[in-house]
């Protein structure tokens, strides 16, 4: 917490955003500002939301700072920048940037928010480093909703390659360094983006669809239809890395792609070795990297989906209620705070404590476990606990004469509660 404390001015909110992230490390079974606030010993939910919502701090400032510690901890010369985006099933249209959308986390169209997110993965460790929400059309062409929202009147559409280029560009322009970016067919057939790092000398090992067309040496072929000319010989069994059951092995392929221009371009093909099924990928490279490189940085970009995992399952990512952008930000960057302090420990175990005979490596899940056990839960009296339920029945009976007029019934309930709590 020392990292980001600087960027609060006052005692108040810096005290208030650790119990904030503490909670995000809970063990709560849901997790919102209601939840955390009475987790946390305080009286109500008003401070944590006017931390979310008002206080004055710069979230962007906070997440630079978690960048600057996950680089510092998880450092790797050949690390891979892993860019792709999750969805969040929301309600109604006014939590900002919701539209009916394809999201991966429902597997269909639903009412969905989505963000665009950047993931460090180095062979020590992967944590998050960066995030930018997805505002659609029907937003940025409406731009009394986008002020309602919190949105600034120059908040322009941007594409989710545009988003992922717009990242990858703030982490090398502070003066970081990854060898590698990797991507699904999103990010891959954008030519934008691809060139966008050509110029800038990172290499790329990006998702493209069967469909894509690349130039060989023997003309210009869809990505499916070179595939059928790789001869049986050029197939090599490799490992993408790790998975939950071991390996994962694929029989691999590469083409060497037809360009002018510096550098090394091929198209990867990737071969499932049961069901036969085709994957393709886009690769550049500065100088000639071996089959055994490509592979490997093909097989990195799954461990977003491991941070997306980690990070919604242990930090809260998702659990969000806000309504407006800034909140929305506040959040989101506090839980890659917590998701990446559990990914800084770990490292740390592992070098200087490896597992004895018998037992697995400390994970994440473990390690928030122990922490919870042994640090930071607080013991709460049953009058905390019972001006609790008061302030939310009080709450909620004042939501319901709102809606519906006359069903606030006589606050018999609440004082005779109230003595019990005084009991």
């Amino acid at each position: 917490m020392s990292r980001v404390a600087g960027r609060f001015a006052r005692i108040e909110p810096r005290r208030r955003v650790r119990s904030l992230v503490l909670g995000l490390l809970s063990d709560l079974p849901r997790k919102n500002c209601w939840t955390i606030a009475e987790w946390a010993d305080e009286k109500t939910p008003v401070g944590t939301q006017h931390l979310l919502g008002r206080a004055m701090w710069d979230a962007d400032q906070v997440r630079d700072d978690v960048r600057d510690y996950v680089v510092e901890h998880l450092h790797d010369d050949q690390a891979v920048l892993v860019v792709d985006e999750t969805g969040d099933v929301k309600k109604g249209t006014a939590t900002v940037g919701v539209q009916r959308q394809y999201t991966g986390t429902a597997g269909r169209i639903e009412n969905a928010q989505v963000a665009v997110y950047l993931v460090y993965a180095g062979q020590h460790g992967h944590a998050a480093v960066d995030r930018e929400l997805y505002v659609p059309r029907s937003w940025t062409t409406d731009p009394d909703r986008c002020r309602a929202a919190g949105l600034g009147e120059e908040t322009a559409f941007a594409t989710k390659p545009e988003l992922a280029t717009r990242m990858v560009a703030r982490f090398l322009d502070a003066g970081h360094r990854a060898a590698w970016v990797a991507g699904d067919e999103v990010y891959g057939g954008n030519p934008k983006l691809r060139t966008i790092l050509e110029k800038r000398g990172t290499g790329y090992v990006l998702a493209v669809a069967c469909s894509h067309e690349v130039t060989a040496g023997a003309g210009k072929f869809r990505a499916d239809a070179l595939a059928n000319r790789v001869p049986k010989r050029a197939w090599q069994k490799m490992s993408a890395g790790r998975g939950a059951k071991g390996h994962r092995f694929y029989d691999w392929a590469a083409i060497e792609l037809a360009d002018t221009r510096p550098g090394s371009r091929q198209l990867l093909i990737r071969r499932n070795r049961s069901t036969g099924e085709l994957a393709y990928y886009r690769c550049y490279s500065p100088a000639a990297v071996p089959l055994a490189e490509l592979v490997r940085v093909a097989g990195s970009r799954w461990q977003v989906e491991e941070f997306f995992q980690a990070g919604k399952g242990l930090a809260a990512l998702d659990q969000h209620q806000v309504r407006r952008y800034p909140s929305w930000s506040r959040w989101v960057t506090l839980a890659m705070l917590a998701h990446a302090f559990l990914a800084v420990v770990r490292v740390d175990e592992h070098t200087r404590v490896p597992a004895p005979d018998g037992l697995i490596p400390l994970t994440c899940n473990e390690i928030r476990h122990l922490f919870i056990a042994l640090v930071i839960r607080p013991v709460l009296d049953a009058a905390h606990l019972l001006g609790w339920s008061l302030w939310r029945r009080r709450h909620q009976a004042q939501s319901q004469a709102s809606h519906y007029p006359g069903a606030f019934q006589s606050p018999g309930d609440h004082v005779s509660l109230q003595a019990t709590a005084a009991r």
